[in-house]
């Protein structure tokens, strides 16, 4: 299927590993005008080496100026952003008595703020042409409370209303604005809350991951890949009237009507 992606500008937040990386290949593949940005030149560097005609951008979009002085530069730069995704950032999966009012905001910041320090000058920019999609790449913790994650998911529960809330105010103007909620999903991400919820429940690692895959009844765990498809059509007009909606990829692992 043509997505009709060719020359379309997309900005890839967290773009230079797991899902973002993944993306970031797919839209070049589909013909697509490619800028990636992460918080480290060696890993945009190591990125960029294998993403030829990409371009990439260091810059912590925590720092809102950081985050406007990225759009500014890829407009300059590739041309009028067509589609932003959004990938960058997450909270630190951290057991519940050892949360601190510190830790709650810094999850905030890493989630939340991430991509609304972003989306905030584009989305205005897009609404002014007429045109433009935004795919956020949250997480189901935005939806099931979990004891690991509680932090980060109350930012990814702030991160779903704000994309639904935006589709909303801006669908008039021609910008559609989509939430995608993985499950778990290989990367490097994976390890960092398999530890954390060893620790809780006093086992191993891999004891973690075991128990985690037997309650996903697909019988794995999604690959980037698995989320850039679902991105890439999301971002076409082959979708062009799915607009302000979350939409959840954890292999029928919470079997809810929502």
């Amino acid at each position: 299927m043509d997505l009709g992606l060719k020359d379309k500008v997309v900005l890839i937040t967290g773009g230079s590993k797991g899902i973002g990386y993944a993306c970031a290949e797919l839209f070049l593949q589909e013909g697509a005008r490619v800028a990636i940005c992460s918080r480290s030149q060696a890993n945009i560097d190591a990125a960029l080496a294998k993403l030829p005609g990409a371009r990439g951008y260091a810059a912590d979009l925590i720092s809102d100026e950081q985050a406007h002085a990225v759009v500014d530069k890829v407009e300059a730069d590739v041309g009028p952003i067509d589609i932003l995704v959004n990938s960058a950032g997450a909270a630190a999966r951290t057991p519940v008595d050892d949360l601190t009012p510190a830790i709650w905001r810094a999850a905030m910041d890493a989630k939340y703020f991430s991509y609304i320090n972003v989306i905030d000058p584009l989305i205005k920019r897009m609404g002014a042409r007429g045109s433009g999609a935004v795919i956020n790449i949250i997480g189901n913790g935005g939806k099931i409370a979990s004891p690991v994650h509680l932090a980060g998911g109350s930012a990814n529960a702030a991160l779903m209303l704000a994309s639904v809330g935006l589709a909303n105010a801006y669908a008039s103007r021609g910008v559609r604005v989509v939430g995608l909620n993985p499950g778990m999903t290989e990367t490097d991400r994976v390890a960092e809350g398999l530890k954390a919820a060893a620790k809780l429940a006093g086992s191993t690692e891999k004891e973690a991951l075991a128990d985690a895959l037997k309650r996903i009844p697909i019988g794995r765990m999604a690959s980037p890949i698995d989320i850039a498809n679902v991105v890439a059509f999301l971002s076409s007009e082959k979708a062009g009237y799915v607009t302000g909606v979350v939409i959840s990829m954890d292999g029928a692992q919470v079997p809810v009507v929502v």
